[in-house]
């Protein structure tokens, strides 16, 4: 059990496991880590249903959970698909952390039945990881601005452009949801390096 996180009336405003979020909480709530898969096992390679909203109580703990279990793991976001629930949501929660030290600061950002509406036509190679293949890095080839359309929890539609990394990791997690892994987007296993090596270059 992942204890100490508190919300405030408005879904997913944390601010004890986030120092840097607004304050102001009501409500203490606790969320569980859960396992996440590892590549290989098959909930990684379906697509994900849409979600119906308003969000179920389910749908709402399991966001709960997801937030809990990548801030465990040092992720920068994480997909419903990743801990067993093939569901059309995702986490983007770029922070600084062990695995992404130079990563920008940003709040969490539940993202729902989300769609890619427009690409950069510039695309450039950065280094991902992910928390259902540990171990190794990919340099990845990604659009470096998106324009893109979700829901929220409550079912309100919501449109924004996001760039740089947190396009990446919109991209990446967004990929999970279409039974896709970084590893799919390569252009040559020579782009592939292992953790050691990757935290030895961000030194």
């Amino acid at each position: 059990m992942y204890a100490g996180f508190r919300r405030r009336r408005s879904p997913f405003e944390w601010v004890c496991a986030c120092p840097y979020l607004s304050t102001g909480c009501t409500e203490i709530t606790m969320a569980q880590v859960r396992q996440i898969a590892q590549l290989g096992q098959p909930v990684l390679r379906g697509v994900a249903s849409r979600v119906s909203l308003p969000a179920s109580d389910e749908v709402r703990t399991l966001v709960d959970d997801m937030l809990a279990t990548m801030r465990e793991a040092n992720g920068v976001g994480i997909a419903a698909p990743q801990v067993f629930e093939p569901l059309a949501v995702f986490i983007v929660a770029s922070r600084p952390n062990p695995r992404y030290p130079n990563a920008p600061l940003m709040e969490p950002e539940v993202v729902v039945n989300p769609e890619v509406m427009e690409q950069a036509e510039a695309v450039e190679k950065g280094w991902e990881g992910c928390l259902s293949i540990p171990g190794i890095r990919g340099e990845v080839p990604r659009p470096t601005q998106v324009r893109v359309r979700y829901q929220t929890l409550e079912g309100a539609t919501v449109e924004k452009e996001f760039d740089g990394f947190v396009a990446r990791v919109f991209l990446h997690e967004n990929d999970h949801l279409h039974g896709i892994v970084f590893l799919d987007r390569l252009e040559t296993t020579r782009d592939i390096i292992t953790e050691k090596e990757f935290q030895a270059r961000m030194a």
